[in-house]
């Protein structure tokens, strides 16, 4: 797999697994996605900011975020704002986090009404590079289809593409 690409792939009918290697080490990347110092500088898609970034990293902690659209060129979704609420099960540092990811509002509630993920992030040492590896399980195939239908994998591939620039930055 080349530095750069994502590649994604289905297991059965619910399960969605997203690869792809960054240039940094494999601690370096673990603590990108472990601290608001960091995320806030790339997570969510390209013309969306982070401006709320309230994470407790330890198992059984949570991190409440919202990704607000800040460029008016991405006409109806300029202004708006995208709440999630995290849940983290397990952590091994620097190997791996599991969590359970949620819509939410600004005080945390989830949204039943969109699905959840039970999410693995897998970081592989490849010796000064790192692969991390996303394992997200639905609760249904269509459930599966409906975080796809909302353009899920662009707002993903836009998100870890900034984590790049933003690793190359720091490295």
């Amino acid at each position: 797999m080349a530095e750069g690409k994502m590649i994604h792939r289905k297991e059965g009918d619910n399960v969605l697994v997203l690869e792809r290697e960054f240039n940094a080490p494999r601690d370096l990347v673990f603590e990108m996605f472990a601290d608001c110092k960091h995320l806030k500088h790339w997570w969510g898609p390209r013309g969306w900011e982070l401006p709320v970034c309230e994470m407790d990293f330890r198992p059984g902690g949570t991190w409440l975020y919202c990704m607000k659209c800040v460029d008016e060129k991405q006409g109806e979704f300029f202004g708006m704002e995208s709440w999630g609420k995290q849940q983290i099960h397990t952590i091994d540092r620097p190997n791996k986090v599991t969590y359970t990811d949620y819509f939410a509002d600004s005080q945390g509630n989830v949204n039943d009404q969109l699905p959840a993920t039970d999410g693995e992030l897998e970081f592989i040492d490849l010796g000064g590079r790192t692969k991390v590896v996303s394992r997200a399980t639905y609760s249904s195939p269509e459930a599966l289809q409906t975080v796809l239908d909302m353009g899920m994998l662009q707002g993903i591939t836009e998100t870890w593409d900034r984590l790049e620039e933003r690793l190359a930055d720091v490295v």
